[in-house]
């Protein structure tokens, strides 16, 4: 967008003219690195878990972390690792058992086949996105990235120095980008598509038979490459079904699956995500991921072993009780967003993500307008409004490239879910907060 645009070139001018300050030393940093933006998602999550440190009482649901504990029989095979010296450097590729599990599971749940010697295990999902990017992707390159987008895939990009390429959806379409879009999209130097269902941060789903119409368009371009990010496959809600875009016809070998243990298995702190792809490419990702941070944690892969092997299909009992939570929460969530007048919102149909458009309320020339606080207009003033006034962190639409809407993750109590809608309505009543046009 113009406005991140306006911001980068700022930062990276600012980077490279500070080579005057530190009693002469140069302070110029990479073009590259200075372009990049601060995670808005960290940000704000670490902003409200510092106010409520100072005794704030701020809700944060800003943060895309499952508020459930990693499941028992993970937990137990980590603590059991750590007692009999599973401590040492792993594999720089992952352990083989955990490998071999990966493609078992992709086999029994995707209907994809692997070996061993395709999966890349890493520290995060985080980090084997940026390694596909990295790898596959340079100058000259173009990447295509639907908006609303996870706020590190066009910073990704910009690191490896090629083009982003945005795709803007609304909320008419769901915020799923069509067949006829992505075809209007691809030029020769179309590289990589990057695609997440459920999606973070709106939640939709792409079908089977979207995605089908999707991927008979990529395969009519040899240098496209698709990146499938299925992180939130097992938090999805009937009648949406997962299905990943490496099952169908001459899909696989052009397809970078990541996936990992963070959002099914409520283990964001263990840090360990996986990329499935073929050979040449896993061979690259593996070597990159040697000269970056080499293999990752011996401990957390014997906890995930345990998720894989012992679970069972889908992570069992422990993630089928997560994810009907999760639903519980989604529909009361819909219930009360759907109360407060000038709000529009779809149900969406996995993760754990609300993602309402407030145009109504703070778009347009104008936006809205508080007494005492002023202006409200974009997503930024709105989430800035709402953590003043209503002590709730929430991230604006504008880190995921859509302006119109703003991010509230339901990982969180039902109590605390309450609690913070109750403080939203109460701040977004029309008595105090004027709609956008009608001040």
């Amino acid at each position: 967008t113009n406005g991140s645009t306006t911001t980068t070139t700022t930062t990276t001018q600012r980077c490279i003219n500070a080579g005057g300050g530190g009693g002469g030393v140069d302070q110029s940093l990479n073009p590259r690195v200075a372009n990049l933006n601060e995670s808005k998602t960290v940000a704000l999550t670490d902003l409200a878990r510092t106010l409520r440190e100072r005794g704030e009482d701020v809700i944060g649901l800003a943060a895309g972390e499952p508020d459930f504990e990693t499941p028992e029989v993970c937990a137990k095979a980590g603590v059991k690792a750590i007692e009999n010296g599973k401590t040492k450097y792993s594999p720089n590729q992952g352990t083989v058992p955990l490998r071999e599990a990966v493609c078992e599971k992709l086999k029994r749940e995707n209907g994809v086949e692997y070996t061993p010697s395709e999966i890349v295990i890493s520290n995060g999902a985080k980090q084997s996105v940026t390694q596909a990017v990295l790898t596959c992707c340079g100058p000259g390159d173009e990447v295509i990235v639907p908006a609303p987008y996870w706020v590190s895939y066009p910073e990704m990009v910009t690191l490896s120095g090629a083009k982003k390429v945005i795709l803007k959806t609304n909320i008419k379409s769901n915020f799923l980008i069509t067949p006829e879009q992505l075809e209007k999209a691809i030029t020769p130097k179309s590289r990589m598509l990057i695609l997440c269902s459920p999606s973070n941060p709106s939640g939709a789903v792409y079908s089977k038979e979207t995605l089908q119409k999707i991927c008979e368009i990529v395969t009519k371009h040899p240098r496209l490459l698709v990146l499938w990010d299925e992180i939130y496959e097992h938090i999805i809600y009937a009648p949406n079904e997962h299905v990943s875009v490496a099952s169908f016809p001459d899909m696989r070998e052009r397809t970078i699956v990541v996936n990992g243990f963070s959002k099914s298995f409520a283990m964001t702190g263990w840090r360990l995500g996986y990329s499935a792809a073929p050979e040449h490419f896993s061979k690259a990702f593996n070597m990159l991921q040697s000269q970056l941070t080499s293999g990752p944690s011996s401990i957390a892969q014997e906890a995930a072993l345990a998720g894989y092997v012992e679970l069972g299909n889908k992570g069992g009992a422990p993630v089928e009780t997560m994810r009907k939570k999760f639903q519980e929460r989604r529909d009361y969530v819909m219930e009360r967003l759907r109360k407060i007048d000038g709000i529009e919102i779809e149900t969406p149909g996995g993760a754990f993500y609300a993602f309402p458009d407030v145009t109504k309320l703070c778009g347009g020339e104008k936006g809205g307008f508080v007494e005492g606080f002023g202006p409200v207009k974009g997503s930024d003033e709105m989430c800035r409004y709402l953590l003043q006034e209503a002590r709730v962190a929430l991230v604006p639409g504008s880190a995921f490239g859509v302006d119109e809407c703003i991010r509230i993750s339901y990982a969180a109590s039902d109590e605390t879910l309450e609690k913070a809608l109750d403080r939203i309505t109460e701040a977004l009543d029309p008595k105090k907060f004027k709609r956008s046009g009608s001040w």
